[in-house]
């Protein structure tokens, strides 16, 4: 029924101060600005690679001036999902429950469990983009969750999703273990939903202060060195995954570019094919 991870929503005090990093790090392009009035927002909307980032600013009460007021900065909001049957999908979700708020061409989910803290999906219908900028999509969002699996039954639930296709990952090195709700079998977008193991680790800290709430997302992008060069002249922060014996000269397998580098949120980078290693399938990783 899910497609694709199309977008992610960033809850800011600026919008443009918080896309600065997007458009100088990964050429992201501004495309429109407007109002989502169920989330008493401001939003301004920018396309990076095939995928869209949404900036969302208060406007007067509503969820996001409280979540921006709770966390106390700028951080992931939500995650956005395609279908190419936005009838069939909202459906889907009102069978369930959870609150479903339609409004101009998405469909705004809150799922909610007493106790818990809120999760909230932009649901939208696949719309085709020519890419731009550095990435070519974005393909992940991750949820910290413990434990994790009860979460993944009410996702799969939520969005009627195969778990057949979901595939385990695990992190020694990260410290975390849960799944990946791989939305088809042959491609990349998920969810990825994991409990992190230790509390020493970044994320560990992370979970250990928020509870349940999205974490980073991830994009693919064949340029990940040319995005490591700008984000080292900038002075951004970020972390580089580049295999012992190979010359910096050459593209890492992965990076991370941290939240303050992107108005709020952290992004992974993986080179094109690598996120099979970890996603099921190390046979379709092209090596270099």
């Amino acid at each position: 029924m899910l497609t694709n991870v199309d977008r992610v929503q960033l809850v800011v005090a600026n919008r443009s101060e918080a896309a600065d990093g997007w458009v100088n790090l990964l050429g992201a392009e501004h495309a429109r600005d407007d109002k989502v009035a169920c989330l008493g927002a401001l939003r301004s909307v920018y396309q990076v690679g095939s995928s869209e980032v949404e900036f969302l600013e208060a406007d007067g009460t509503g969820a996001v001036a409280d979540s921006l007021k709770a966390r106390g900065r700028p951080h992931l909001f939500a995650a956005g999902v395609a279908t190419p049957d936005l009838g069939t999908l909202f459906a889907q979700i009102e069978r369930t429950g959870a609150s479903l708020t339609k409004e101009g061409n998405h469909g705004y989910v809150t799922f909610s469990e007493a106790g818990q803290n809120d999760l909230r999906f932009v649901v939208s219908e696949r719309v085709e983009r020519d890419p731009v900028g550095l990435i070519d999509r974005l393909y992940e969002a991750t949820i910290l969750e413990d434990p994790f699996q009860p979460l993944i039954d009410q996702i799969t639930k939520l969005f009627g999703l195969n778990a057949d296709h979901y595939s385990r990952i695990t992190s020694d090195h990260f410290k975390y273990d849960g799944y990946l709700t791989l939305f088809h079998p042959d491609e990349l977008d998920r969810f990825e939903i994991i409990t992190p193991t230790s509390p020493e680790t970044t994320m560990g800290r992370f979970h250990g202060r928020q509870g349940r709430a999205f974490y980073m997302s991830f994009a693919e992008t064949p340029h990940i060195l040319k995005i490591e060069e700008r984000a080292k002249e900038a002075g951004a922060g970020l972390t580089i995954d580049r295999p012992e014996g190979r010359p910096e000269t050459e593209m890492a397998d992965q990076m991370w570019l941290h939240p303050p580098a992107l108005g709020g949120m952290m992004l992974g980078l993986s080179r094109p094919s690598r996120a099979w290693h970890w996603s099921g399938r190390p046979d379709r990783v092209i090596q270099l």
